[in-house]
């Protein structure tokens, strides 16, 4: 079968992998969509660090091919989309509600493909970048047959991850005033999950101006261009004077970790769901801290993906959660160093690949 092979200096798609049938408690799912997400690209670019050779791909959604013994939730024939987190469901933190917590999920990656008869990893547990790939049963949350497959494939990263960190870490209240910096696929979902929280100001900051239009489609009530002003912190403070009681990095950019800070009114929190190197390191001055001000991590949006996949599947069907917006361009598999380079250039907010 065909997939996206990454051997540690490049990515290319093969068409001689295999993998093996789903054992207890997994699933095996034939792709037919998924989204290509910064992720990917920092594992080919080593800001991830991820032991090659490995299928590529963590955002999709297909058909269940097959169910191994005692999975009941779902059947051969069922929609899926995939999460990426293989977590236990048995462990203190599943048990507390905190799945994104679970220790076995985290740094433990299976290897249920081969090439030549020699293990390739699985990517984030996932390896969507695959025609099948196979999941445990926590991962594939059902969901209805009349959602597009190109656009359900998003909800298992993208929007878990934007609108998750929304509504389940940051828990922005209706009425309170938002800041997003980046709008890419990520920075689009939180702009989403800030509309759905009902917050009255939402301003996303952006260096590219183009992307303003989508930006406000998704829930922006204003745009700073950062590439057009001075000091966008000073162009914010336009709109919000005394700062913003949430704001979120998007992007990964130590400088820009700062100026979420800096944003902050009093009691207010920033997040951070852009992915700098390992080791690189922000600096703060500890006192803007001191008026019960937060800095706050967030690891897959601090999803329940059983849960909150199901849930945004609803909002998605009643015209409440855009889904189709966020999918700027469909390649096929062949096409992935295409796509792999708009995704780059950010001349998409979410490249799909296709099956």
């Amino acid at each position: 079968m065909r997939g996206v092979v990454f051997d540690g200096k490049q990515a290319q798609v093969v068409d001689d992998l295999e993998i093996r049938e789903p054992g207890p408690g997994e699933v095996l799912v034939a792709i037919a969509a998924a989204g290509l997400c910064h992720s990917d690209l920092s594992v080919m670019d080593g800001t991830i660090p991820f032991p090659p050779p490995v299928v590529l791909g963590h955002e999709g959604a297909g058909v269940v091919e097959a169910v191994g013994a005692g999975v009941t939730h779902v059947a051969p024939g069922d929609h899926v989309s995939l999460s990426t987190l293989a977590n236990c469901g048995a462990c203190a933190d599943c048990d507390r509600g905190r799945p994104t917590m679970c220790r076995k999920a985290i740094g433990m990656p299976g290897q249920p493909f081969s090439r030549g008869g020699k293990p390739l990893f699985q990517f984030a547990s996932n390896s969507a970048f695959a025609e099948r790939t196979i999941v445990k049963a926590v991962q594939a949350v059902k969901i209805p047959s009349d959602i597009p497959l190109t656009s359900a494939a998003l909800i298992g990263c993208g929007v878990l991850t934007g609108v998750g960190a929304v509504l389940n870490r940051a828990r922005v209240g209706h009425g309170e005033t938002v800041v997003v910096i980046g709008t890419g696929g990520i920075g689009l979902n939180v702009l989403q999950g800030a509309r759905l929280a009902g917050a009255s100001v939402i301003v996303a900051v952006d260096a590219n101006p183009a992307k303003e239009a989508v930006a406000r489609q998704f829930g922006a009530t204003h745009f700073v261009d950062a590439s057009a002003v001075a000091d966008s912190v000073a162009a914010v403070k336009e709109v919000l004077p005394t700062g913003a009681d949430h704001t979120f990095e998007c992007v990964g950019h130590v400088e820009l970790i700062r100026r979420a800070i800096d944003l902050l009114d009093r009691h207010g929190q920033a997040v951070l769901l852009g992915v700098p190197g390992f080791t690189e390191e922000a600096s703060f001055q500890v006192s803007s801290l001191y008026l019960d001000k937060s800095v706050l991590g967030c690891r897959y949006g601090s999803s329940r993906p059983q849960h909150d996949i199901a849930l945004y599947a609803r909002l998605y069907r009643e015209g409440r959660l855009l889904l189709d917006e966020l999918v700027t361009q469909v390649y096929t598999m062949e096409d992935f160093t295409k796509a792999a380079a708009d995704a780059k250039a950010g001349r998409v907010a979410r490249a799909v690949l296709t099956f």
